[in-house]
């Protein structure tokens, strides 16, 4: 936005700035050319006149002298002739025979007033020639050509030329350290609001909008800091309370777990089943409370991801697949499952360890229990274009395609799966870990059956 406003701001100066630049170089090339041509105009006046009076009296000699003088002194050459084109007069090395200045006499002759056009500039370097005819206009006796140099003038035009742009400049410059001040001004309370947004959108405590700028933003800052201090409060509570539920519950649980153990000797044989079916009940309550403050971490740490800069995080994926694997084995091997590690160059992923290791574990504590026994789960790193991609396959049942889309659904679990242990909130918490990184998790069925999940970060390099 910054930038949008100094262009629309900069764009109005420079045209503003143009607006009165341009004039004004026009007017000054003018004015100092109007100035040349007249002070010219009065010497070749002067010129005719004495030449007029030498006509009438025979005598040349002050005619002569004057215009020697005058092109000693401003090196300016003249030319003066009489009726019947015979030179009178010639210096600096200026001829009448010469074409442009036979041109010239002839002109005057005809009783014609011979000026320079245009307008001169300050790279204007060649002389002009000016030419007036000796006498009236009924009896023309004579014609008078100057060849009056321009560097003098166009030197001036170049001088206040540089006046004007400098003074320009300086105005552009001023214009632009005040756009600068004031989107400054304007800008900045809404970058410090935009990032006490992102915060809040986070779920991190809010940081309060300091106000400033415009009354409007002043206002719009207060009712934020407000609204802000409201939603905090309301998240604060939400995650208190189930924080406090589950640390709560484990109390009674607890309780409740010793004494159906001190009943186990007590109970029939009959009771048998019932005791097995509560005591399931009651792992399942605590895996799910477990769970569910898992949950609550992750959405945390996902939100703390959002708001800072989590790219030096770097860790050996590869690594981190073949420890977790080997945690697993004894799982697997109870299960019947076959667990592997595919061979693979190393890959570094985009987090840290302790995050891969906790996707790992659902990934692979799901792919155990719902492979079945006999089922092969392999697990494995590569790259894939500028992607980290961790992959847990297994040759399991799997899922329906109906299913797939509904797999990282919060406390969705297949219908023929109810019977195993699990609060299906594993690929939830997953994908709270990994959304924080900027990746994804991806589920496919593979050929001819088992499933295929994928956790895909961004900018992975190889080791």
């Amino acid at each position: 936005m910054r930038t949008r406003v100094l262009t629309v701001v900069l764009a109005f100066a420079v045209l503003a700035v143009a607006g009165f630049a341009v004039p004004l170089l026009g007017v000054t090339a003018s004015q100092r050319t109007q100035r040349l041509v007249a002070a010219r105009t009065a010497d070749l006046d002067r010129f005719a006149s004495l030449a007029e009076q030498a006509a009438e009296n025979g005598d040349t000699g002050v005619l002569t002298a004057e215009v020697t003088r005058y092109s000693e002194l401003y090196g300016e050459a003249v030319v003066v002739v009489d009726a019947r084109r015979a030179p009178v007069v010639q210096t600096n090395g200026m001829r009448s025979a010469d074409p442009a200045v036979s041109r010239l006499v002839d002109a005057a002759l005809r009783n014609q007033r011979i000026s320079p056009g245009g307008t001169l500039r300050p790279w204007s370097r060649d002389d002009e020639l000016l030419a007036r005819p000796v006498g009236t206009g009924t009896r023309v006796s004579g014609a008078v050509v100057l060849r009056a140099s321009v560097r003098a003038a166009a030197d001036d035009i170049a001088l206040r030329w540089a006046l004007v742009l400098a003074g320009a400049g300086l105005f552009a410059a001023a214009c632009v350290l005040l756009a600068r001040a004031a989107t400054r001004w304007v800008v900045r309370p809404l970058h410090r609001l935009d990032h006490a947004v992102g915060t809040l959108a986070a779920g991190l405590p809010a940081e309060h909008a300091r106000a400033g700028g415009p009354p409007e933003l002043r206002q719009l800052a207060t009712a934020f800091n407000r609204m802000a201090d409201a939603v905090t409060t309301a998240l604060e509570q939400q995650r208190r309370l189930v924080a406090d539920t589950s640390h709560q519950l484990r109390n009674p649980l607890a309780a409740l777990r010793l004494r159906i153990d001190s009943l186990q000797s007590r109970l029939p044989a009959s009771a048998a089943r019932t005791y097995g079916g509560v005591t399931a009940e009651l792992e399942r309550m605590e895996h799910l409370l477990d769970d569910l403050l898992a949950l609550a971490n992750a959405e945390h740490r996902a939100g703390e991801l959002s708001v800072i800069d989590g790219r030096e995080a770097r860790c050996d994926a590869t690594a981190v697949a073949a420890a977790q694997a080997q945690l697993w084995q004894p799982v697997a091997a109870q299960a019947g499952v076959h667990l592997d590690v595919a061979p693979g160059p190393s890959v570094v992923m985009p987090c840290t360890e302790e995050e891969l290791a906790q996707v790992a574990d659902i990934l692979l504590d799901n792919a155990i229990k719902y492979a079945g026994s006999g089922a092969h789960v392999r697990t494995s790193c590569f790259t894939e274009g500028p992607d980290a991609v961790f992959e847990v396959r297994d040759d399991g049942p799997g899922l329906a395609t109906a299913e797939l889309t509904q797999a990282g659904t919060r406390f969705w679990r297949s219908e023929r799966h109810r019977d195993v242990r699990g609060s299906g909130l594993g690929l939830a918490i997953a994908e709270q870990l990994v959304t924080g990184r900027g990746g994804r998790v991806e589920c496919a069925a593979t050929e001819p059956h088992g499933l295929r999940v994928r956790i895909v970060l961004p900018q992975g390099h190889p080791a």
